[in-house]
């Protein structure tokens, strides 16, 4: 049997819609012909991310697998007792928005006017919990066969701050999914730390400048493009949601794509960054009709609906795009460049 064809991914945050990262994750992982050499995760990347390193250390690929399923089961257990749950009519309409839902509207006022400090004083973090009660942070550190980097934004320099597998703890993975108005910032060595998605929803370089691989893979789960503008409250929170998350990973982009194109005009020996290829697998058919409110959305069936479009996504990627590996990249980078071009045009 050939060689396996090494791969590093970057994964986005997106709350309970990282259920779609799950799917993704499970597909490659059952696929012998692809081994995972490094991860990048940012909020629920990142849990995904600890997660498979927990797994692949205990078990292997089945035992990711294995640790993934059981994750998102826990994530849905501890969300039984939510007051964010569907209306009547959106279960009977087959929809998964919590748009209407009493508690979701409650608690959505609630947060724009009283800060995590004032409403929650002893900093209560029932996502902390079950984090340090399902992962093993004695086996991500130890898991030696994968490079791991979870992303958080510094709240004082306003900087990304990359955390490694080698030093990795429950905070640090609780620092890259601190959304503000919910959480008291996650203070670490005297820093404190807010959700790494406003700095780097995934960020790129570290698995440019850490791992041997070729082929970056960005699993994305915010959709980028959208025809129609938004004209309701609910749709245009749920826009500038998107937008301001995958502001980052655009601009990092466009950088590697400059950069590429710098190094090829001017004959530079920058091999690293020269032979870099960048894909991406995502569920933008089926994400795009879920709004923000559906990101709070912890059902079962939910997470399972969630967990088969990533699986088919990645099925489809694969088929359409295994022989490309290691030749070429088919996420269009030099696009971003032109555009970049066009839109500094002076």
């Amino acid at each position: 049997m050939a060689q396996p064809k090494m791969i590093e991914l970057a994964l986005q945050g997106g709350g309970a819609h990282g259920a779609f990262t799950w799917g993704v994750l499970d597909r490659l992982l059952e696929d012998d012909r692809i081994a995972i050499e490094g991860i990048s995760g940012t909020s629920a990347g990142a849990m995904n991310a600890v997660v498979v390193a927990d797994g692949l250390d205990t078990g292997g690929k089945e035992g990711a697998r294995e640790a993934l399923r059981k994750f998102w089961y826990g994530v849905h257990q501890a969300g039984q007792f939510s007051p964010f749950k569907r209306t009547w009519l959106d279960r009977l309409l087959g929809r998964w928005t919590l748009d209407f839902s009493p508690g979701y509207i409650f608690f959505d006022a609630l947060v724009r006017m009283v800060s995590p400090y004032q409403m929650n004083p002893f900093d209560l973090n029932p996502l902390r919990d079950l984090i340090t009660s399902l992962i093993d942070f004695e086996h991500v550190r130890h898991a030696e066969g994968i490079k791991l980097f979870v992303v958080a934004t510094n709240v004082r320099t306003g900087m990304q701050k990359i955390f490694r597998r080698e030093e990795m703890t429950a905070d640090m993975v609780m620092a890259s999914c601190c959304l503000p108005y919910i959480y008291q910032a996650v203070e670490i060595d005297g820093e404190a730390y807010w959700d790494g998605g406003y700095m780097g929803n995934p960020a790129l370089f570290p698995l440019v400048d850490n791992c041997q691989s070729r082929d970056i893979v960005i699993v994305q789960i915010n959709p980028i493009h959208r025809e129609e503008i938004p004209r309701t409250a609910q749709d245009i929170f749920n826009r500038i949601n998107e937008i301001t998350f995958n502001a980052s990973l655009i601009k990092e982009v466009r950088a590697i794509a400059i950069l590429k194109e710098l190094i090829k005009v001017a004959n530079l020996e920058n091999q690293r960054f020269r032979d870099a290829l960048f894909h991406r697998i995502d569920g933008d058919a089926e994400l795009k009709s879920l709004s923000v409110s559906s990101k709070f959305n912890t059902e079962w069936d939910f997470f399972i609906h969630l967990h088969d479009v990533g699986y088919r996504a990645a099925s489809d990627w694969l088929d359409r795009h295994y022989n490309d590996l290691g030749k070429r990249s088919t996420l269009d980078y030099e696009a971003v460049y032109l555009a970049w071009k066009e839109s500094n045009l002076c």
